[in-house]
């Protein structure tokens, strides 16, 4: 019961989340048993549909205990006054007048309107994303993770915890500011703070500091109380907001409480209104004038005090000479007609002077000299970009909503209401305030940043009714909750992107305490906080943080703008007032605000999320969420392969697209893991990478054989790092599974154009299964596709991918069939393997030809082509044709023939064929042996009929069966008619076709070859001559010219290539005729081209050029 209770208790995952372990099938629906595990029935899994939540699940954690299901919140406790508390912040008490003052009406009005825009395209973003489905608590990172991938998801939710962090930093210093500024200057630690920003600034910094520890341990002991106390924190905005109201309105016409004092056009500070006079001797005057030293004269010494009155002894500022001082009402209310004083901007750089008129008088706001005596001066360059950038903070916190969907009675229907409405309930109370603020305060008190024209006073408390001590208490309250709320929420999020496990580095911040708090991620979120304190300035970290919010509304907007576009299935929001236009003007909006505010700033937050995507991308995280970058790569393949499918591309984009056929053993893994590496060192070209395998069988009984036969081939794949897909086709007949592989592989226009083949090593020895066929049919397909062919032979022998080799890639360019073998060397040099070789360019010349001119032409085109190689032109001479290839063709005429007439009973066959061995010439005294080298060993059983071989015979089967390669082609065996009899002996045994006497003797036919290294090609090491065989003794003459060629050129290759690290040749085309005698005879041409060589590469283009000298 135990065990059936944790089944049912599961939480079903995203791949199948409502399939259920035990079913009992009824017997109205029998039909369906066979499948009733896997799709269970509709109506006893309704429930689970119903109630499906699919919340991402915390990690396991054996100490912390089972949280009691919370209270199921509507949409007004659960949402909307979340997000009033949130959005509602100190910006609003502290900055507003003064954007209002600095910015004008007009300028304001835009500001505040271009941020709350920014902020409902996003809520309308975000209700989209929310309402496609049930929604995980976890705010932006989890919507954004979900919709844009891993990789999106944590940059962007790093960007959400740091500007969290860094608005809680915003908060405390803000609430520092409210304390010292206006409610307890006396606090002050540094001296006078009014006459240096600096002073305040510091004083910001140490206190700051020590709230901040305060409230960190009030969020480490108490969570409980930072919750209670948002509510008396949202209690304390509502009631601020409605006297600041009351105020505005109570006092229509003005009051008398706030009165400046204004010598010219400019605000003077730290002077009493009973002082605001031009009097000589008096305060004003002796700030801005300088008693004459006249010690000399008698009237200072008689009557000193006289001598004070007279103004011509005083030396003052001329501004405040030409200037009358007025006292000016702060006040004046909406009756007095000042909004039209305060339509214009005022913006001002640092160290100018506060006056009326704005930038419109340059006498005004200049300082002329070097003192500012005690008028106010901007301590800030100001813009209509730079006050966007301090105010968007006032408008964030629109997240609260979502972050609390998992406590909504019904999130999809809460989240989009309650966000909204808070966002227009936040929205019309900044652009109210806006428009009061400048028809009821004169526009030097709004510029006043601090008070200090009225005594440090706070200029909304004093507009307030019934007292300024509600807005002081009232936002240093609501700003105190505000920095405790951030600080509980940052570490959440931190320990939630910890436990995705998409970025490794944060994994130790997952851990919770015992009583389920993340001790770790609140100690680096307070590390941080402190950093942003330091800052010690509001209109700095305003910015700052504003930066990290933007990329998050942009990312979020983006989300929706591609969900939207692809039209992807699963796409259907219950929430249908949006569309991507407005989510990309959302996008569009945070561009531009975060680059006109903070180029600098900007590049901080952009370079974050950079780093941040590359580091999740390169350390793999191996999530599949269903996001939609995946659905926009292809929609954007696509849109590629439908372009591509317009036309073949020009020889100047012609890349090796690879198709690489690979050959299994019977445990399913690659024969031939060098493949691999070989790939992998030619992908220099970029191009499109398929790795295919034929499994011999039925699809429906080895489908599961099919499938650990891709996980192997991608495995290797991946150890090799060669990027491209693989595939593995299950079919009857391997030849024709093959010949579909190379007709129907790709999409469109990324179609493979080469084809690597490895070569059928054990083709001598598998006779009854006639390897060769599927090696032979494969090449004639590649050959009908006009595809180029890439055959490497002692593939064994390659290099690894990690090692670096040098000396020569020899290119023996016989035929030109497109210069793919000019492009080849080319492309293996760009990889670190090959780097290091030197190309060399061999190509063959007859008698009649002139090598001089061949040479120079090669070098001229080589030229043409930007390739450095070396060129050589070989001559061969129309030597009449040797003993030895006599004998070799007389030996494979003698084993085809044998070979037709044992496939007519194939039970005979099975013991002799073994018998019938390829060995370059008979055993006996006087003869040549000429063992290549041994490549591949093969761990197969050697066959019983092994013993009866002669010791001549043994000794050469034994080389073949060591570099024998067992195949796995399940060919069935054709019928061949023999077109001749051949008589057999009583014992079976074979009876050879009558001899000429000479061949008994040895005949050297090339006098040319001096290299003892190439004593493995046939003739080198014959001292005696003799005539050659009769023709008549051939069936027919083109093999004995074909072996010819085969020798000669075998005999050429190894002389000048035995010591290269690859030789690359053409690729002779099959034989048309796919009679058994045809098709053996060019495998054995093909041996007798290659012998001796070690690493060999065959060509055989696809009859289009892939090289051009054009640019």
């Amino acid at each position: 019961m135990a065990k059936k209770s944790q089944n049912m208790t599961d939480e079903p995952g995203d791949d199948q989340p409502f399939v259920a372990n035990n079913e009992k099938v009824n017997t109205n629906l029998y039909l369906y048993s066979e499948e009733i595990h896997e799709r269970p029935q509709i109506t006893s899994m309704i429930g689970s549909l119903a109630n499906y939540s699919n919340t991402i699940p915390s990690a396991p954690d054996g100490e912390s205990k089972a949280s009691p299901p919370s209270a199921r919140m509507g949409t007004l406790i659960g949402v909307f006054l979340p997000c009033i508390q949130n959005i509602f912040g100190v910006i609003l008490f502290i900055r507003l007048t003064w954007v209002v003052g600095t910015a004008g009406a007009i300028c304001g009005f835009c500001i505040v309107f271009t941020c709350c825009c920014v902020t409902m395209l996003t809520a309308i973003s975000m209700s989209a994303i929310a309402t496609n489905g049930v929604v995980p608590a976890g705010g932006s990172y989890f919507m954004i993770s979900r919709s844009l991938g891993p990789e999106f998801g944590g940059a962007v939710g790093m960007l959400f915890y740091t500007g969290t962090t860094l608005a809680a930093a915003m908060y405390i210093v803000g609430a520092v500011e409210i304390v010292l500024t206006y409610m307890a200057p006396w606090l002050s630690i540094f001296g006078d703070f009014t006459k240096d920003p600096e002073i305040m600034y510091n004083n910001f910094r140490v206190y700051g500091s020590c709230l901040l520890l305060l409230m960190g341990c009030i969020v480490y002991v108490g969570v409980k109380f930072v919750n209670k106390f948002a509510t008396v924190a949202l209690l304390c905005v509502i009631f601020s907001i409605i006297a600041v109201y009351t105020g505005i309105f109570t006092n229509i016409h003005g009051n008398d409480k706030l009165n400046m004092c204004v010598l010219g056009k400019r605000l003077l500070k730290d002077i009493e209104i009973d002082n605001c006079t031009k009097e000589v001797n008096g305060i004003l005057w002796n700030e801005f004038c300088s008693l004459n030293n006249n010690s000399g004269d008698k009237d200072f010494h008689r009557n000193r005090d006289a001598f004070v009155m007279r103004e011509n002894n005083w030396n003052c500022d001329p501004y405040f000479q030409a200037n009358n001082i007025s006292i000016v009402q702060g006040i004046k209310g909406l009756a007095s007609g000042v909004f039209f004083e305060n339509l214009m901007p005022s913006f001002l750089d640092f160290g100018q002077f506060i006056a009326y008129g704005g930038s419109s008088n340059p006498e005004d706001y200049e300082p002329m000299g070097g003192k500012t005596y005690n008028q106010v001066i901007a301590d800030i360059t100001t813009s209509f970009t730079i006050l966007i950038g301090i105010f968007f903070p006032s408008v964030t916190g629109i997240m609260a909503g979502s972050n609390r969907s998992g406590d909504l009675a019904d999130a999809q229907k809460s989240i989009p209401i309650g966000t909204i409405g808070a966002i227009l309930t936040t929205s019309t109370v900044y652009l109210s305030c806006v428009m009061l603020f400048a028809g009821t305060v004169d526009n030097l008190l709004l510029r006043d940043k601090f008070g200090q024209s009225i005594g440090g006073r706070l200029v909304v408390a004093n507009i307030a009714w019934p007292n300024e001590w509600v807005i002081l208490i009232g936002s240093f309250l609501s700003t105190l909750g505000a920095g405790l709320q951030s600080l509980t929420g940052a570490p959440r999020l931190l320990q939630a992107i910890a436990k995705d496990g998409i970025i490794p580095f944060i994994q130790p911040f997952a851990v919770s305490s015992s009583r389920g708090e993340p001790t770790r991620a609140l100690i680096l979120t307070l590390l941080i906080c402190q950093c942003g304190i330091l800052l010690g300035n509001v209109d700095i970290l305003a910015p700052l943080l504003s930066m990290f919010f933007l990329m998050c509304y942009g990312f979020v907007n983006l989300a929706c703008a591609v969900q939207t576009l692809l039209r992807t299935p699963n796409w259907r929001p219950r929430f249908k007032f949006y569309h991507w236009i407005l989510s990309f003007i959302g996008l569009s909006l945070c561009l531009s605000i975060m680059l006109m505010t903070s180029v600098l700033f900007a590049a901080v937050a952009m370079g974050m999320a950079v780093i941040m995507y590359k580091y999740i991308e390169y350390c793999g995280a191996e999530k599949e969420w269903g996001d939609g970058i995946r659905g926009l790569a292809l929609s954007a393949a696509r849109y590629s392969l439908l372009r591509l499918e317009e036309g073949q591309p020009h020889t100047k984009n012609w890349r090796p697209q690879l198709l690489v056929l690979i050959k299994l053993n019977d445990d399913l893994m690659p024969k031939y893991r060098k493949m691999f590496a070989f790939v992998s060192q030619l992908k220099a070209g970029k191009g499109l990478t398929v790795c295919m395998s034929v499994i011999p069988g039925d699809y429906v009984k080895r489908h599961n054989a099919a499938i650990t036969a891709k996980q192997n081939l991608r495995k290797y794949m991946d150890d090799e790092r060669v990027k491209g897909f693989v595939d593995v086709l299950v079919t009857k007949n391997v030849a024709e599974g093959l010949s579909n592989i190379v007709q129907t592989t790709g999409l469109g226009g990324m179609k493979p154009n080469t084809v690597i083949l490895g070569w059928p090593y054990g083709w001598r020895q598998d006779e009854g299964k006639r390897s060769w066929q599927c090696f032979l049919q494969s090449v004639r397909t590649v050959s009908s596709a006009r595809m180029a062919l890439l055959v490497p032979k002692g593939i064994n022998f390659f290099p690894d991918t990690a090692s670096k080799i040098g000396g020569n890639i020899d290119v023996w360019w016989v035929v030109h069939d497109g210069g793919l073998l000019m492009l080849l060397p080319f492309l293996l040099k760009q990889h670190r393997t090959w780097k290091n070789c030197k190309m060399r360019i061999f190509t063959i010349a007859q008698m009649e030809d002139n090598s001089i001119q061949i040479k120079k032409d090669l070098k001229i085109f080589l030229y043409h082509l930007r390739i450095e190689a070396e060129v050589e032109v070989v001559e061969m001479m129309d030597n009449d044709i040797s003993a030895y290839t006599y004998e070799r063709t007389l030996m494979m005429e003698q084993r085809n023939q044998m070979l037709r007439e044992l496939r007519l009973n194939k039970k005979e066959s099975m013991g002799v064929v073994q018998a019938i061995v390829d060995h370059h010439h008979p055993g006996h005294e006087g003869t040549r042996t000429t063992i290549s080298k041994v490549r591949f060993v093969d761990p197969a059983k050697p066959n019983a009929n092994d013993k009866v071989l002669d010791e001549s015979t043994e000794m050469e089967f034994e080389k073949d069966r060591d570099t024998k390669e067992t195949s796995n082609d399940n060919d069935e065996d054709e019928k061949v008619k023999s077109s001749e009899n051949v008589s057999l002996k009583d014992n079976g045994s074979p009876e050879k076709l009558p001899l000429s006497d000479e061949d008994e003797e040895d005949d050297d036919d090339d006098k040319n070859t001096s290299d003892s290294k190439s004593s493995s090609a046939p003739g080198t090491d014959d001292k005696k001559k003799r005539p050659p065989f009769d023709p008549k003794l051939f069936r027919d003459e083109g093999n004995v010219r074909r072996m010819h060629t085969a020798v000669k050129l075998n005999e050429v290759i190894v002389n000048k290539s035995h010591d290269a690290q690859l030789v690359i040749l053409n690729l002779p085309g099959p034989p048309k005729d796919t009679s058994l005698e045809k098709e053996c005879n060019y495998m054995e041409f093909l041996e007798v081209l290659t012998e001796g060589l070690e690493r060999v590469l065959m060509v055989r283009g696809g009859g289009r050029e892939v090289i051009t000298i054009y640019s």
